[in-house]
């Protein structure tokens, strides 16, 4: 197995596709190509296409897949672009498709990726794709304070986002805060000590990182898009790891399950509203004890499927 990026639930995700012979499937967030792998080697009759924003990631993935070469397309592309990759790779509707929507293990470990609150001198970048001007360190600097607030509960749901903010609008004046090891010290100096916790500077950055890379910006869309492009009995399979983005996939679901949405009183449909999916999965699967003993980053791990009908 690649140490770029270790699958998350690999199992169960194969299980969730419920590959066909033939098929051709879509892994939209391929990271280091681990749970791509896992799927043209499960069926050897299946084609794939795979993109990620980040260079790094396609180039290990094309590395780890080349032994199904003529199997498989990779486009450095965001998965939210799935149309034009499609209509790339000519490629109308598929027969399933995989979002894991979790930062890479790799990306985490990279301290010159800027992700982890834990690297002392990284630079505040948290950008996936690193042909983008807008970095983390401009998040922490040019936002004002109130938006630094905002950001901070909606996307970390931090219940000390204003002191926090204002902590580090303070510090700004005097200087550019530059690095990760200055911002996680600003974070944890704006939390009570009694909830001071080595890991407390997380929400924090978790919340910077989904601004820097607009994760969560269309992702209903999205989830909707990629599941009405599936051929009847097509599968789409969802990796959440927070709570934001797990309630984002769960309305989706939820409204492409919904029939007719006509005030009940209304004697006839007028809506026109139909059912377009099954959601297989009544309650999202979580990864085994012996998984998170192996992987603790799974623990966090939900996944969602749907059937197209």
């Amino acid at each position: 197995m690649s140490a770029y990026h270790t699958p998350i639930m690999l199992r169960e995700v194969l299980a969730g596709l419920d590959l066909k012979d033939g098929g051709v499937y879509f892994d939209g967030t391929v990271g280091g190509g681990n749970h791509s792998y896992g799927i043209l080697e499960a069926n050897a009759s299946v084609r794939l296409i795979g993109t990620d924003r980040d260079g790094e990631a396609i180039g290990e993935a094309a590395k780890r897949l080349a032994p199904f070469a003529g199997r498989f397309s990779l486009y450095r592309a965001n998965y939210k672009d799935f149309s034009e990759v499609f209509a790339e790779a000519g490629v109308g509707k598929i027969d399933g498709f995989l979002l894991d929507l979790g930062i890479s293990s790799h990306q985490i470990d990279d301290a010159s990726r800027g992700f982890a609150y834990r690297s002392e001198n990284a630079p505040l970048d948290m950008r996936m794709d690193t042909r983008a001007d807008f970095k983390a360190e401009d998040v922490v600097n040019d936002y004002t304070e109130e938006a630094l607030k905002r950001i901070f509960r909606l996307y970390g749901e931090e219940p000390f986002a204003g002191p926090i903010a204002r902590r580090i609008a303070e510090a700004r004046k005097k200087a550019r805060i530059t690095t990760a090891g200055e911002l996680r010290d600003l974070v944890e100096g704006g939390i009570p000590a009694k909830f001071r916790s080595p890991a407390c500077a997380r929400r924090v950055f978790q919340a910077i990182r989904i601004e820097v890379n607009g994760e969560l910006e269309g992702l209903s869309a999205c989830v909707k898009g990629l599941l009405r492009s599936l051929k009847p009995g097509g599968r789409g399979c969802i990796l959440t790891f927070h709570s934001l983005e797990d309630r984002i996939v769960k309305e989706a679901f939820r409204d492409l399950n919904t029939d007719c949405i006509c005030p009940k009183n209304f004697p006839v449909c007028v809506c026109g509203k139909r059912r377009e999916i099954e959601i297989i999965t009544a309650k999202p699967l979580t990864a085994s004890e012996e998984e998170i003993a192996e992987n603790p980053r799974s623990k966090s791990a939900k996944l969602r499927i749907a059937r197209h009908i």
